[in-house]
């Protein structure tokens, strides 16, 4: 195979299948790795596709739009369910918690009212509000600052400013992606980036939730790095590629 078929050879099974691997392609062309990726570097330079650890995704794909806490709350709700479970697990008695602006932590909250956990909850997003009961255990502490309607909370300086009033053993945020080749964590504004990493500062432990679809996924903003977190807290077994670089980090998958 010329070097142009095998270029649009792989273009053609990104297309279809979202991303390819190095070790899969090395296989079907007969070719040593080394090879494979200075074709990816070829095909990056172009502007075609984005490398990643051990393969490659597609260029149109690795961007994720900004969409509407309403529109969200609703998408995948049951895999969002298997990652609040989880994270909810990892809550402990009398722990002062918090919970980033996402359609997942708000599925959290839930569940710790329904348990009626005994902790403090601090968060920026006032939805929360409308699960809190007359009478129960769990404590309510909201950041006020400027409302977005898009992230569904408030962001930005004020927003900060007075997160930086508390301290938390635990903190779940979500994200819009996680590049794999570097490990940056990122969102879609650059207000909610810098209220994120606010919440990073004061937080013993940080954890991540996200669904298995957005590793390899960025947005435009990054606020923080695999590196600063204890576990990412997903609804699936990722493949071998992410699970590396997980590793690599040591991140716990959870």
């Amino acid at each position: 195979m010329f070097t142009q078929e095998r270029y649009q050879y792989i273009i053609d099974k990104l297309n279809k299948e979202g991303k390819v691997l190095v070790k899969d392609l090395s296989n079907e062309f007969q070719m040593s790795e080394s090879m494979i990726r200075k074709d990816l570097q070829v095909l990056e330079k172009k502007n075609l596709l984005q490398r990643t650890y051990g393969g490659a995704i597609c260029k149109k794909s690795s961007i994720i739009p900004c969409e509407s806490f309403g529109y969200r709350i609703d998408k995948k709700r049951e895999e969002k369910e298997v990652v609040a479970k989880k994270a909810v697990e990892l809550i402990r008695e009398c722990e002062t918690v918090f919970l980033d602006v996402s359609t997942i932590s708000y599925l959290i909250a839930q569940h710790v009212i329904q348990q009626n956990m005994d902790i403090t909850i601090i968060s920026n997003m006032y939805e929360i509000s409308t699960l809190i009961p007359e009478k129960g255990k769990t404590g309510f502490i909201f950041i006020g600052g400027d409302y977005s309607p898009i992230v569904g909370g408030s962001i930005g300086s004020y927003t900060c400013e007075n997160i930086k009033k508390y301290r938390c053993n635990k903190a779940f945020l979500g994200c819009a992606g996680i590049n794999l080749s570097d490990g940056t964590v990122s969102t879609t504004i650059s207000e909610d980036a810098s209220t994120k990493r606010t919440i990073i500062e004061v937080s013993e432990e940080h954890y991540l939730l996200m669904l298995g679809e957005k590793f390899g996924v960025n947005g435009s903003f990054p606020f923080s790095n695999l590196e600063d977190y204890i576990g990412v807290i997903t609804n699936t077994i990722p493949d071998d590629e992410v699970k590396h670089v997980l590793a690599d980090y040591s991140v716990k998958i959870i």
